[in-house]
């Protein structure tokens, strides 16, 4: 009957106050390699005394905390609709909130990837999120029901990933694609364990590389904290894939797109995903101002732009917060990143918003290359001429320059609020005037 709420092995004392008093935590579990930060805390909640902080310094530590008086008593049946974890989100822009998720809600969304994991035959998977995010705890439950292997690494490794699969022979695991694209080709590539990979934002032609030179099935789909799968691509998607598609509706879910009125979109048409069914999350803990943002009657917002086409498979086209405004005309980050990725120079790229006090807003791009390229060979006159051979003239960048690598979040996503002069490895370049910004103007993009 208690309710489980992971911490962020990253977090600092100030968050560490921030979420261990907004959950009313009333006990920790700590590992001693944590206990510096913990100490740092200012406000530290009362009722978490010394007595009620259980400091593990390794597994053997666990057997201590055996109860053998009977066991706790939670005073009533527990039930699948009871609230079985806060989770707190990855906080993008501030403090994270926490979804209350209930025990069907970890039944559902387990059970939806053992299912998949049956589907292709897969037993032996690796899981490299982490395990104080949902991902890593799902997969591990849906192993677990299969009565498969998981295998779990400390943390992530670019450069032992590949090793990982052949030493265990992994049939499933999320593969990045700059794991993918930095990985040399092989001879032996298409006797690779894997059979399954979640490609997740991939572009189309990487997708298909990756299924031809492994012999694999890489597919999209689309999932949040708060929902769980939303979106699943089946294995005969077929066409649909060269419009990047993240695949149908999940199980145990309902889809709409709706436009700013929150009216249903016809087919082909973007607007705001919204996802509703079987044990999405109750609501954001002591969020009464979330809540109300986030639901449209028993409907959650996503807060993702998406196209749903008539035979149901939906498109991701960007986040609603990430739109740039220029001129009046909205522009998806996601589809100028998109755009940029088809470029072999190119390994990522991150589209964010600057000021302008003509425009309101410009696009200014940040460009990972790809290993062996160099800004000679990908400058910003040939990214440029690329752009404007794809996109229209008003999503065109302003401004182009080159990081060595991004700020990330514990899952590997590119965290666009810490993007800053200190990521630039290059001159931020303005396309405008073709020139390379000083210092002084630089700095005033920020």
């Amino acid at each position: 009957g208690a309710v489980m709420v992971p911490v962020n092995t990253a977090y600092k004392a100030s968050e560490l106050d921030f979420i261990l008093n907004q959950s009313d935590a009333q006990a920790l579990f700590i590992h001693s390699t944590f206990m510096a930060e913990f100490a740092k805390m200012v406000h530290r909640p009362k009722i978490l005394s010394d007595e009620r902080v259980f400091t593990i310094s390794n597994l053997d530590s666990l057997a201590g905390l055996e109860n053998t008086d009977g066991g706790l008593q939670s005073g009533y049946e527990i039930a699948s609709s009871d609230l079985m974890s806060i989770q707190y989100t990855s906080g993008t822009t501030g403090f994270p909130k926490g979804c209350m998720l209930t025990h069907d809600y970890w039944i559902t969304l387990s059970y939806n990837g053992a299912c998949l994991f049956e589907n292709y035959g897969i037993s032996r998977c690796l899981f490299w999120a982490p395990m104080f995010y949902m991902d890593g705890q799902w997969l591990f439950l849906a192993s677990m029901i299969n009565g498969g292997t998981a295998f779990l690494p400390s943390k992530m490794s670019l450069s032992k990933f590949f090793d990982w699969i052949w030493l265990y022979e992994i049939e499933y695991t999320v593969l990045p694609e700059p794991v993918m694209s930095a990985h040399p080709v092989g001879d032996n590539d298409t006797e690779i364990p894997l059979k399954l990979v979640s490609a997740f934002g991939w572009r189309p032609s990487a997708r298909a590389d990756a299924e031809r030179r492994f012999n694999l099935t890489a597919r999209d789909s689309f999932g949040m904290t708060e929902v769980g799968a939303a979106v699943i691509c089946p294995k005969d998607a077929g066409d649909k894939l060269s419009a990047n598609t993240c695949g149908l509706t999940a199980p145990f879910r309902q889809t709409r797109v709706v436009d700013e009125d929150g009216k249903e979109v016809v087919p082909g048409t973007s607007g705001e995903l919204q996802i509703r069914g079987r044990s999405i999350l109750l609501g954001y803990y002591k969020r009464p101002d979330a809540n109300a943002e986030s639901f449209d009657g028993d409907w959650f917002r996503s807060g993702d732009l998406f196209i749903k086409d008539e035979d149901g498979y939906h498109r991701i086209v960007g986040r609603l917060k990430e739109m740039i405004k220029r001129a009046g005309e909205n522009i998806s980050a996601n589809e100028v990143e998109a755009v940029l990725r088809e470029m072999p120079q190119i390994e990522e790229a991150a589209a964010i918003a600057v000021p302008d006090e003509m425009r309101r807003e410009e696009v200014l791009v940040f460009i990972k290359l790809a290993a062996g390229s160099s800004p000679q060979d990908c400058q910003p006159s040939d990214i440029f001429a690329h752009c404007k051979k794809q996109l229209a003239a008003f999503k065109l960048p302003r401004y182009i320059t080159y990081a060595e690598d991004f700020p990330r979040t514990a899952t590997r996503k590119i965290a666009k609020t810490k993007l800053d002069l200190k990521t630039c490895i290059e001159p931020i370049f303005d396309n405008q005037d073709e020139r390379h910004l000083s210092n002084e103007e630089a700095t005033s993009l920020f």
